[in-house]
Parts: structure tokens; C-alpha cells; sequence
């Protein structure tokens, strides 16, 4: 086998670069040349053809959100065209067949997984199966696991302790398998990786990063670090994650969409952006070094939101990267990688509302960022418009309403504010060229989706998704969920931006992976939609019939969202459309192994704790002992004299009696946990620990 060494990058400018430049012209030339065309008709569409303020906000609009969606027709167009002719000869899988990378040797690689809140057992079950499934492969000893926590709750991170031990042990995985919790947390996800990177990073060349939810086969992660051997050039490669595990009626639905259209749009971004591509945090392997070295974050410096720590940190590490004469690919043909989808809508906008912030603190970067490539800065518009789109689509609604009213109430002003002339403008109204051009927008929405369909047919996937006629009626069940939801998303994203702008606090949590939405929670959250739904559609109704019509595809979601988010939420719905062959992805039907190992691991249940994880850390010998080892040893008297009364009151009144930080500042300590094990071992069996031990049928310490 050959070792490639690194090498400095160098000034690739060649063959890829000029590929990209071509794409990206022509690109841009289907997306402005179709903007323009469209954006004529609505000019001639309007009564006074553009004469009027409000008419120009709305051809403003227009023109912003039709490039948004004509973008990604043409990236989905691309994909297919791509893949219908055997895929992008230029990307780094077509570089290297397979019979090079085999001869390919591996560098030491770190895969590690930051976690915050998380739960644990079905946390730690996904890495366990990723660590199995390289363990099979025959090259563990190239690989070193690495989970980092953030976590605050001491009930989730001694939990955390014991089933990293727990699993260590289980796996045999002592001197491979590590764990550290920061004390300090800062800067969120990115802090956390880079406080990793400044203790171990100098012990590897590379570095996995996957998320809670993610899961990597040991092909794809093996075949990750031979490219990086390949290309020295090549600073972060991301894989397109496909989307597993969706039990829930919405999870089902989002599963279905990624899997079955990623593959036209991951092919056709990955075409035009080549080397300039996007880092999406999870899922992706990284070049160590030069990532120290340039990808660090410093703290934005402007004012509000765009002032302190960056919340996303994905897209601005790779446009730093690039800057740094790195390349970054994506390769969609990297196939079993994972991830999870949030079982319910409302998980899913809960994740917006931070990735929202994140994603809008891009702005500052991608105004003053200094010496970035156009595509990365391309990329950051991207994620911002993502969440942006949304109030620029509720400001055109308000718009067509203002229009709407001043055509019906008041009197045809034929000098209207903004018409310069001699001569007044009459107003016309073409309804044949509005049903038009609405038919054109929504053509590029859907025409996609079905373009997915025949790349299905084409290369023979169709039974992956239950067969001809069940992928078409999944399909057609998707863009109804998808219609439902679009208004829904588009309140709640404008509420977001809206909040992120005046820079509301925002708190972090774990992802709810479980729970189903009940119908209160469903109308505390969705009650303000609905009421706008319904108020404005029934002011359409005053004001004109076709008004009221044009109103319905989003006053209707609006007005269901309550309904609609509770019966997306189930389970059983969801999988009774599996049963019935809908909404299926190929991964369901053909055995993946790293996914049959997570999910045998976590279909083991074990039975429901009788104690919670602190109450085990206090009375379990062999916890206690875990806990001890990994508690800190200095402890000055100023410290000791503030820790004796809270450990105390532990031992009198049980955990409750403390707050979470003063809870964490014991078990943090050393001396403080064995004072705590012994007062509870001898405390008198009606107090609250002797309730607990009596509770796991002790009578003694099993020391």
C-alpha cells in the first residue's frame, strides 16, 4: 500500500475552475434570463403596469423570490441532466477509481460527535454501531472515537459518563473510545470542536464530525480518508446525508422527500459549486491542520445579532477554508451516510428559530468578510435566504392586499403616485397572463419532483420505493403535506427572522426525537397563524369573490395548522403508510449494515430507571467510583467551605433541595461525591436516600 503524503495547496486554477466558471455562467443565465421573462409578464400583469409604488415593491419581490426558486430548478435540472449521462466526470470519486483508493493507506483519523442535552442510550448506540462497523472492516486502528459534551444538566452528563464507560467496556474500546465534558461552555458547537482541536487535534490528520443523530458506514468513512490522501488540496469533503428512522407521519414525508430528490439537487449543486462547495457540519471528514489553522471563529463585531460568538459556524469554516487556497467538494455518490429528520413540525421550526439566527448572522460575514471566494459568499446568501424568503414572501402578500384594496375600494386614480406624464395611466387587468405566469412559478416547484420520478425509473430505484405506482402516489402525497406546511413555515420563519433582527434571547436545548404533538400544544402554537389565516381571508371575501379565491391555497394551511401539525405527529400514522408500501426509501428494504446495528441497539429497552442518574451517582458503588475517577482532585479551602453546606443539604433533602449549577459543583468534585456516597449509605432508612437505596433492594453497599 502507498502513503500520500500532504502537501502545501497549491494554486489550482485548472481544469475544475474553468468547468465551474462555464457552469455557474450558464447557471446564471438560464436563472436572470428566466427571471426576466417572468418578471415582464407580471409587470403587464399589474393594472398599472409597474406606475405605482406599490406595484414596484411587489415587481422588487417578485424578481428575489423568483431567483430563488429558478435557482433551484436549474440546480435540479443540472442534477438530472448529470445523472442521466453517468454523473460529473470532473468529481473526486471519477478522479480515483476504486482500484487506486484500495492501494491507499490510512492516516490516523478522529471521528468525533459534540453533543448537548441529548438522549443518551440512543445517542451513544448510533456511535457504537458506526465504531462495530469499522471494527469489521479490519482498520480500527486508524480511527480513535471522541465524544465531547456540552452538556449542563447533571443528570444527562453523569448519564453520559456511565454509558461511555458502560460502553467502553462493552466494546472493548479502553484507550479508542474517549469522552470529556467542557466545564466552560462557549461558543456553542463550534467552541466545543475547537476546544477539542486545541487539546488533540496535533494527534490526527483528519477528523470525522458527525452529529447526535448521525451514522456513517465504515465504507463511506474508510473511502472518505483514502480521497484525502488522494487530494492534498482538498481541505473538507461533505457527504449528502440521507435522511433514516422516520417513524412519525412528518418524519415519514421528509424522509421520502430527501432520499428521493437529494439526488438531483445534491448532484446538481455539487456540479456547479465543484471545489467551492459548502461544509455542513456533520457528516463530512476535515483536513486538521489547515483547519486549525484558518477556520477559527472570531466573534462577529457589529452591533445586535451580528455582534458576538457565530451560531452557525458550518458554511463560514468552509468559506475560510476556501480562502485559505483549500478546496471543499461535495460528493453526493458517498452513499450510507445519515441522518434524522424532527418528528414533528413543530421540532422542526423549534430548529429553525436557532438556525435562523445563525444563519442571518451570515450577513455580516458576507458583507465584510474579507477575501472570500464569490461562490462561498454565493453559498452564505444561500443559508440566508433560506429563512429569508419567508417575510419577503408574507411582504408580498401584504403587498397584492394594499393592490387588492386600492383596486376595489378606492377610486381609479389615473394619476397614481410615482407616474411621471402628461397623460393618465388606465389600469388593465390580463387574468389569462396571471394564471400564466402563477402556472410557470409553480412549475418550477413541482416539475422537480417528478423529474426525481423519472431519474428513479431511468436507473432502476423504483422498487427501493415500493414500485412505479407507490412512488408516484408518494410523491403526489408529499406536495400535499408540502403545500399544507409552506404558509405554516412561512409565519413562523417571518416571526423568527423578525426576532433575530431585534436580537430576542434565544435559549439552546435538545432535540425532541419522540414525542408526538397534542392538540393543546398544537393550537398554543399555531392559534396566532390560524387567526390570520382566517382574518384574511375573510377580508379578501369583503373586498372581491376572485380575490377570496386567489387567498385560499394559503389562508386554508393556515387556518388547518393545528390539525395538520397533530396528525402529521403520528406515529401510527406513519407507520401505517409504511405498511401499506408509501413513503418508503430503498434503506428500508435492503439491509445497511451500520443501520441494522443502531437500530438493534436501540430497540434494546432496558427497564425504567427506579433512581435518576445523580441518585445512582450517589448510591451505586461502582457509579460512585466512575464518577470519582472522572471528578476534579484540586480543591482549595475557599472551595471545600462553599461545597460542605450544599453537600449537606444534599444529604438531608435529597437533589431537588439544590439548583442544577450547585448540583454540578458537587459532582464536579472529588472529596464532595465520597462524602456524599458515605452520609447516604449511613443515613436512617425512612430519610430520602434510605428510600432510594431500599427502592433497588440493598441493604448494604456492594463494595
Amino acid at each position: 500500500m502507498t502513503e500520500v503524503v500532504n502537501e502545501t495547496p497549491g494554486d489550482r486554477s485548472g481544469t475544475w475552475r474553468r468547468t465551474a466558471t462555464v457552469r455557474r455562467f450558464f447557471l446564471s443565465l438560464f436563472v436572470v434570463g428566466q427571471t426576466v421573462v417572468a418578471s415582464y409578464f407580471l409587470l403587464w400583469i399589474l393594472p398599472y403596469h409597474g406606475g405605482t409604488w406599490v406595484e414596484l415593491g411587489l415587481l422588487a419581490l417578485f424578481i428575489l423570490l423568483y431567483l430563488w426558486i429558478a435557482v433551484g430548478f436549474w440546480t435540479a435540472v443540472f442534477g438530472f441532466v448529470l445523472r442521466l449521462i453517468g454523473g460529473d466526470r470532473h468529481s473526486l470519486l471519477k478522479r480515483h477509481p476504486e482500484s487506486e483508493l484500495e492501494n491507499t493507506a490510512l492516516a490516523k483519523t478522529a471521528i468525533v460527535m459534540p453533543i448537548y442535552h441529548e438522549p443518551v442510550q440512543w445517542t451513544l448506540s448510533g456511535l457504537k454501531a458506526v465504531y462495530q462497523d469499522i471494527e469489521r472492516t479490519g482498520h480500527l486502528d486508524r480511527f480513535e472515537f471522541h465524544i465531547i459534551s456540552d452538556s449542563r444538566d447533571p443528570n444527562v452528563w453523569l448519564q453520559e459518563q456511565a454509558e461511555w464507560h458502560r460502553l467502553c467496556e462493552e466494546l472493548g474500546a479502553e484507550g479508542r473510545l474517549f469522552y470529556r465534558r467542557r466545564r466552560v461552555n462557549l461558543n456553542f458547537k463550534s467552541g466545543n470542536v475547537a476546544d477539542f482541536l486545541r487539546r488533540w487535534g496535533r494527534r490526527y490528520r483528519y477528523m470525522v464530525v458527525l452529529d447526535a443523530d448521525s451514522l456513517l458506514s465504515a465504507g463511506t468513512i474508510v473511502k472518505m480518508v483514502q480521497l484525502m490522501e488522494r487530494e492534498p488540496n482538498v481541505g473538507i469533503l461533505q457527504t449528502a446525508p440521507t435522511i433514516i428512522n422516520g417513524e412519525s407521519l412528518f418524519a415519514r414525508v421528509q424522509q421520502f422527500a430527501n432520499r428521493l430528490y437529494s439526488s438531483l439537487f445534491a448532484t446538481g449543486l455539487a456540479a456547479i459549486q465543484m471545489g467551492d462547495a459548502a461544509f455542513w457540519g456533520h457528516n463530512a471528514i476535515l483536513r486538521v491542520e489547515p483547519f486549525m489553522a484558518h477556520c477559527g471563529l472570531r466573534k462577529l463585531r457589529g452591533f445586535g445579532l451580528f455582534r458576538g460568538p457565530i451560531m452557525s459556524h458550518d458554511f463560514v469554516e468552509a468559506a475560510y477554508m476556501g480562502r485559505a487556497g483549500y478546496e471543499v467538494w461535495l460528493e453526493p455518490e458517498l452513499g450510507n451516510s445519515f441522518e434524522e429528520s424532527p418528528p414533528t413540525i413543530s421540532d422542526e421550526l423549534s430548529r429553525d428559530n436557532r438556525w435562523s439566527r445563525g444563519n442571518l448572522q451570515h450577513l455580516w460575514i458576507l458583507l465584510f468578510g474579507r477575501k472570500l471566494r464569490l461562490a462561498h459568499r454565493m453559498a452564505l446568501l444561500n443559508g440566508i435566504m433560506a429563512y429569508l424568503a419567508s417575510p419577503l414572501w408574507l411582504a408580498f402578500l401584504i403587498l397584492t392586499t394594499v393592490e387588492a384594496v386600492q383596486m376595489t375600494v378606492a377610486s381609479i386614480n389615473y394619476f397614481p403616485e410615482g407616474h411621471q406624464g402628461l397623460f393618465p395611466l388606465w389600469p388593465e387587468w390580463r387574468p389569462e397572463w396571471a394564471i400564466g405566469l402563477a402556472l410557470s412559478t409553480l412549475s418550477l416547484l413541482f416539475l422537480p419532483k417528478f423529474l426525481a420520478i423519472f431519474d428513479a425509473v431511468i436507473h432502476g430505484f423504483v422498487r427501493g420505493f415500493g414500485g412505479v405506482w407507490r412512488l408516484f402516489l408518494s410523491v403526489l402525497l408529499e406536495i400535499v403535506v408540502s403545500v399544507l406546511l409552506a404558509p405554516v413555515r412561512m409565519m413562523a420563519h417571518s416571526r423568527y427572522v423578525l426576532g433575530a433582527l431585534l436580537n430576542v434571547s434565544l435559549s439552546w436545548a435538545g432535540q425532541n426525537r419522540t414525542e408526538e404533538t397534542t392538540w393543546r400544544d398544537a393550537f398554543l402554537t399555531q392559534f396566532p397563524g390560524m387567526l390570520v389565516g382566517a382574518g384574511w381571508s375573510a377580508f379578501a371575501w369583503s373586498l372581491d369573490p376572485m380575490f377570496f379565491l386567489w387567498s385560499l391555497p394559503v389562508a386554508v394551511p393556515l387556518v388547518l395548522a393545528a390539525p395538520t401539525s397533530v396528525v402529521l405527529s403520528r406515529v401510527g400514522l406513519g407507520r401505517a403508510f409504511r405498511k401499506k408500501g408509501l413513503l418508503v426509501i430503498p434503506e428500508e428494504l435492503t439491509p445497511v449494515a451500520v443501520l441494522n446495528d443502531a437500530r438493534r441497539a436501540r430497540a434494546v429497552t432496558d427497564e425504567v430507571p427506579v433512581i435518576t442518574a445523580v441518585e445512582a451517582a450517589v448510591i451505586r458503588p461502582r457509579l460512585n467510583q466512575l464518577h470519582l475517577a472522572l471528578a476534579r482532585t484540586d480543591r482549595h479551602p475557599r472551595r471545600a467551605a462553599l461545597l460542605a453546606p450544599l453537600v449537606q443539604r444534599l444529604a438531608d433533602k435529597g437533589p431537588d433541595s439544590l439548583s442544577r449549577s450547585e448540583l454540578s459543583q458537587v459532582f464536579r468534585d472529588r472529596t464532595a461525591l465520597a462524602e456524599l456516597h458515605r452520609l447516604a449509605w449511613r443515613s436512617a432508612p425512612d430519610s430520602f436516600w434510605g428510600r432510594r437505596i431500599a427502592s433497588l433492594g440493598k441493604t448494604e453497599p456492594d463494595e
